[in-house]
């Protein structure tokens, strides 16, 4: 199965399903490994990313878990961008896939790691890229849920983001990842408006999920997000060229 060994990802497979209450991403690890390889990013900002956005559920009551916006997935993918990814990358065509789910996120990632830099690749992760330059050039503030977001992420990497603009073409995702036991531990939000670490999607979501972020796929029921839409956007497409 596109070089993973059969027992290993049918194992994978059979867990999809599981609920994950603590968040333990463990079930991915073969997969997570893998795309970190490929995307040259480090394993643990993968894990926190799935963590925050799936907490490591690939399915809900049997069906594929999506937030009401129509994200889809351990990394919680939009369609769109999806489908520009599988393109670009040679994935599946299932974007619920658990394999090709992470390594449409890890792209994505790399992506947002070559346009902002670390660490605000995760802000841009969440808010899209045409949104996130908006905020940085001061024209608008970022989302609440984008906030609270990087809150989480931060938590899980224990690294501060201050609010220095994001770096530009990093030389290589292990050196920012060594970068970050350096960085001003600055919260990236305003002075005065503590972040909470729950990803509030602003959203009552039906489903099997006890949580109630997500629903199922074909549920039909899809948020009308400027930020979802916006989150599909990559402002420069870059191709899977290997690390750089």
């Amino acid at each position: 199965m596109n070089g993973q060994s059969g027992s290993a990802s049918l194992n994978i497979l059979r867990v999809a399903d599981t609920p994950d209450p603590t968040g333990n991403v463990d079930r991915w690890q073969v997969f997570i490994a893998e795309a970190a390889r490929r995307f040259n990013i480090p394993e643990a900002w993968i894990r926190a990313v799935m963590r925050a956005e799936s907490g490591g559920q690939a399915t809900v009551g049997g069906r594929p878990i999506t937030s009401p916006a129509g994200a889809i997935g351990l990394m919680q993918v939009m369609p769109e961008t999806y489908a520009e990814l599988r393109r670009r990358h040679g994935l599946g065509p299932d974007p619920a896939d658990p394999r090709d789910n992470i390594f449409a996120g890890v792209a994505y990632l790399r992506e947002m790691l070559d346009l902002f830099g670390y660490p605000h690749l995760f802000a841009a992760y969440n808010a899209g890229p045409e949104r996130f330059e908006a905020y940085r050039r001061g024209e608008q503030p970022l989302p609440a849920e984008t906030r609270a977001y990087i809150a989480q992420v931060e938590t899980e990497l224990a690294i501060g983001i201050d609010n220095a603009l994001p770096a530009k073409q990093p030389s290589s995702a292990t050196a920012e990842a060594e970068r970050h036991r350096n960085l001003n531990p600055l919260l990236f939000f305003a002075p005065g408006r503590p972040p909470t670490l729950f990803v509030n999607h602003d959203d009552s979501a039906s489903g099997t999920d006890p949580s109630g972020r997500y629903s199922p796929l074909d549920s039909g029921k899809n948020r009308d997000s400027s930020m979802a839409s916006d989150r599909g956007k990559s402002a420069t497409p870059v191709d899977d060229q290997g690390p750089p």
